[in-house]
């Protein structure tokens, strides 16, 4: 009798296998399915948009031959150090062996969360593995410095491109190399890949073919429930905005309003996730009548929508609105990311208009001076940017997808390869992280807009230096004379603190408090006093450049909200009864956090409903 045979009516350990890999692989074929389906129907980016111009690496490869033919002892000495260690390194291994010893050679490789996994260190094939990638990964890097000739842009695109390379040849992002998906595997006899290619197939069903990793369990958040959750009504809805007004906390508030310019490459209730990280709420506690912007998702239709329409039916109608119903002759503004950039473009206009509605302006992490461009450099090229263009005119929009992937490849290893990993390889659920469902609720970019912010602002700078022509004004940063509170972040990389210092200094106000916040673009904002995390930097000297500045700072444990409360309150005037949302000609239209802001997935689905 074989293994194979019944035993008292019931089915041996290897027929039950048998059976489980038949159901397994028949689900397989029905992915396989889906996955075809999910892609036939995809609605690619310009191939441009894919990869950097050839030239990039033929200029590199150009000049690391020029390199060997004018310093080639330099050139051969670094390929023979990469050769010796590499064949010293089998060799080790081989002598291991050759000895009855099943472990790895001597592993002086640096940590790396990606090799947390104990059989990296102590299992021969994985280490061996390990330390040749380490080895390969210096030697690209090498090679990039020893290509002399190369303008600084050029080198710097050719360093981001190459890291690239180097990140996604890592072995961890292979199943054959990765120990802790293969061990996985096994322990659920290949349930992990099954519930794997069902998390890849789901992904690119949701995203109409792209492939974007989810990063969090969708199913865990719900707007206006467990997040976005602070009370308040939509007051006025046009094609650009709806205007949030906040419930009050307090009996009594300052008789001069609050509004937020949230940015509109995301949605605005990262100011407002759980109710312990809300700065939303936190305002409200602090006796301030709040309103916020919630910016539209452009569809198609937005192709012509500039800048000139984000400034006169975002920022001038949300403060006429404000001041009609608060009654008040000035409010009190903040700009959040390419929402304070345009909000100073906004305090132009008004100074050239004459119009002095408002009393103070705040700016988080907002570039306004972009003489440099940090990280995105390589993709603020021509090359890049002439790719965004077309598709723009073929779409009409810059779409979500495109935006989300550039700026998780900055952070490719934590925002793309280990997601995947975990999701794909390991066929784990995403985790229920309100920040990264946040992360994932992109908004597209209407194309006329996305043209000029590309090239007039990032690749032009033209704010900061001959001027920017808009609305029949000739704009400048220079124009911005009323007080000022510049909230920055240490370790930023999408406004690095030191460029947005720059282009503060070049305001004409004498009313400036500048500050960096310990952390990055979100976690140095959404900072809570509660948590006592991060502290922040002060400095009223802003003579000097950036790094002076510093030297000279302040530190003051904990959040900076609290020293902005104080800020703002000198400046909102007097307590007046707390006011309700809307009035007579503003009626309550929808309570917070409003229709602008539903996911546009769901959004269909419930007109499909209906």
């Amino acid at each position: 009798m074989t293994t194979r045979d019944q035993q008292d009516g019931k089915a041996t350990p290897d027929a039950e296998h048998l059976e489980r890999l038949t159901e397994n692989l028949s689900r397989v074929e029905d992915l396989s399915q889906r996955l075809i389906a999910a892609i036939s129907g995809r609605n690619a980016p310009r191939p441009e948009l894919n990869q950097p111009d050839p030239e990039v690496f033929s200029k590199a490869v150009g000049a690391y031959w020029s390199e060997m033919m004018q310093n080639p002892a330099k050139i051969f000495e670094h390929q023979l150090d990469y050769w010796g260690k590499s064949v010293k390194h089998y060799l080790e291994i081989q002598s291991q062996m050759a000895q009855g010893k099943l472990a790895p050679p001597e592993d002086e490789t640096p940590d790396d969360p990606r090799f947390a996994n104990p059989a990296w260190k102590t299992h021969p094939y994985f280490n061996f593995i390990k330390q040749q990638y380490m080895r390969n990964a210096a030697a690209v890097r090498q090679a990039v410095e020893d290509a002399e000739g190369l303008e600084p842009v050029e080198r710097r695109r050719l360093k981001h491109f190459s890291q690239q390379i180097i990140d996604m040849m890592a072995p961890t992002n292979f199943l054959a190399t990765n120990p802790d998906a293969l061990e996985r595997a096994a322990a659920t006899e290949g349930q992990s890949l099954i519930d794997g290619l069902e998390n890849l197939v789901r992904d690119i069903e949701a995203n109409d073919g792209e492939l974007l990793v989810r990063l969090s369990d969708e199913k865990a958040f719900q707007l206006g429930g467990n997040i976005a959750a602070t009370p308040g009504q939509v007051v006025y809805r046009n094609h650009m905005i709806e205007l949030i007004q906040y419930a009050p906390a307090t009996e009594k508030v300052h008789a001069i309003p609050l509004i937020i310019f949230p940015p509109w490459i995301n949605k605005f209730y990262i100011l407002d996730l759980k109710e312990q990280n809300s700065l939303i709420k936190w305002i409200t506690e602090q006796g301030f009548t709040l309103f916020v912007v919630s910016w539209v998702n452009p569809d198609e239709s937005y192709r012509n929508t500039g800048l000139e329409d984000y400034i006169e039916d975002g920022f001038l109608a949300a403060v006429r609105e404000v001041k009609e119903i608060t009654e008040q002759d000035q409010v009190n503004v903040v700009g959040y990311c390419i929402g304070g950039t345009t909000l100073a473009m906004t305090l132009s206009l008004m100074k050239k208009r004459g119009d002095t509605s408002i009393k103070s302006a705040t700016f988080f992490t907002a570039l306004t001076d972009f003489a440099e461009q940090g990280e995105f450099t390589p993709f603020l090229q021509n090359d890049f940017i002439d790719g965004i263009e077309a598709e723009v005119a073929e779409q009409g929009i810059l779409r979500s997808h495109i935006m989300a992937r550039t700026f998780s490849f900055l952070r490719a290893n934590d925002l793309v390869y280990r997601p995947a990993i975990r999701s794909y390889m390991m066929g784990e659920a995403p985790p229920a992280f309100d920040l990264l469902y946040w992360n994932g609720d992109g908004t597209n970019l209407p194309g006329k807009m996305a043209v000029q912010y590309l090239r007039k602002l990032c690749q032009k700078n033209l704010f900061t230096t001959t001027g920017l022509p808009l609305m029949g004004e000739t704009l400048h940063i220079s124009d911005v004379d009323l007080p000022v509170f510049a909230v920055t972040c240490e370790t930023d990389h999408i406004a690095a603190w030191k460029d947005c210092y720059r282009g503060m200094q070049m305001t004409s106000t004498d009313d400036m408090t500048f500050v960096v916040s310990e952390s990055g673009h979100i976690a140095g904002i959404v900072n809570p006093p509660s948590k006592k995390k991060y502290g922040h930097y002060t400095n009223p000297d802003m003579k000097g450049a950036a790094d002076v500045w510093f030297e000279g700072a302040e530190f003051t444990e904990g959040s900076w909200w609290p020293r902005w409360g104080k800020w703002l309150a000198k400046r909102s005037g007097k307590k007046v009864e707390a006011r309700t949302p809307g009035d007579a000609t503003h009626p309550a239209l929808l309570p917070a956090p409003g229709s602008y802001v539903i996911p546009q997935r769901k959004a269909q689905e419930a007109g499909a409903s209906r």
